[in-house]
């Protein structure tokens, strides 16, 4: 079930009631923690067990919203939760830290981080260099806060020339509009459309990528434990494949994915979050040359390399090995996995 942004409940109800009969002592259940609220990507997972996908690989998945990128990571680690889905590079930076409970890749679901500084025109910031000097606010688990030491040295940015402000989640981006910090850090595609849900003019929202900007890194994967993959390279498998069926269900329709969403959470705005999918299908982190070329979950072992190899060098930190980042292993045939064109 899904919890909601208030901390109560909301369950896949109809959806759970269609499927109970069909439960059965043969489906392995598993836990599973988004990185953020529903948004319209989550939709893959919303449409896998719409289409009972899940079930049909052996899986009773349990999905909960997630409260940034490096709360999942903590919460897998700590066996919370079986499976999370998460930025990449916060996943490198736990495994440096913590070797003896790291996690590894095993499905990429994100070919480009959406990472981003996100203001106002009214700030005047309308490059990296313009930052200099300025008030930035995000949670402190926020992925793109955690990388945004890797950012200040590719535009040679000194980060002490920054200063922090930490907020709950939930304030981002009312905190900016309200002017008590001049930008913020954050996936484009969650601040951008929060921003123009709290009646924000689109062309009055300026967006400093982190992958136009010297970090054309890996973005989100889905991630476990390495012993629960070792041990349950079934449910890994499954859960990969059910991915791929629910990407390729919503790049075919985009709206039965967000009315997917909509009918298990009733405050779901369909419209800003079929514009937040599209927003990142058209930044090529979603739908990308890559994954078109290759099948989804690609990835390319010199550019997660690059991806490894800038965290260590920010964070000053050894350089996990590739092997135990991600692994493409429980990959299907390319054939299985090629996008709608």
């Amino acid at each position: 079930m899904i919890k909601a942004a208030t901390g109560l409940v909301i369950g896949f109800v109809a959806l759970a009631t269609s499927a109970m009969s069909a439960f059965s002592a043969d489906l392995k259940p598993v836990k599973f923690s988004l990185d953020w609220a529903l948004q319209g990507n989550h939709a893959i997972w919303a449409l896998a067990l719409k289409n009972k996908d899940f079930e049909k690989n052996g899986l009773d998945v349990k999905m909960d919203r997630g409260y940034g990128s490096g709360d999942t990571v903590v919460k897998v680690a700590a066996g919370a939760y079986d499976i999370g889905f998460t930025d990449i590079n916060a996943v490198i930076k736990f495994n440096a830290e913590n070797p003896d409970r790291r996690l590894t890749a095993f499905y990429q679901v994100f070919d480009r981080t959406p990472n981003s500084i996100i203001t106002l025109k009214k700030s005047g910031i309308k490059t990296p260099a313009d930052l200099a000097g300025h008030t930035l606010g995000s949670p402190e688990s926020d992925s793109s806060r955690i990388m945004f030491t890797a950012f200040a040295k590719a535009n040679k940015i000194d980060p002490t020339a920054i200063k922090w402000v930490s907020m709950a989640p939930n304030l981002r981006e009312t905190l900016l509009v309200q002017g008590q910090v001049d930008a913020i850090s954050g996936f484009s595609s969650t601040s951008v459309f929060n921003l123009i849900a709290a009646g924000v003019k689109k062309d009055d929202i300026v967006v400093i990528p982190y992958a136009e900007n010297g970090l054309d890194l890996y973005g989100s994967a889905l991630v476990a434990k390495p012993d629960y993959i070792a041990k349950n390279p079934d449910i890994i498998k499954g859960f990969v494949k059910a991915t791929v069926a629910g990407t390729i269900a919503l790049l075919n329709d985009p709206a039965s994915g967000m009315a997917a969403l909509k009918a298990n959470d009733p405050m779901f705005d369909e419209k800003l979050e079929a514009d937040r999918l599209a927003y990142l299908m058209d930044m090529g982190v979603l739908k990308s040359a890559a994954f078109a070329k290759n099948g989804l979950g690609y990835v390319d072992p010199d550019r997660m390399a690059l991806t490894i190899k800038t965290n260590s060098e920010v964070y000053n930190i050894k350089a996990p090995a590739a092997d135990t980042v991600y692994t493409t292993e429980y990959l299907p045939a390319a054939s299985e996995r090629m996008p709608p064109k």
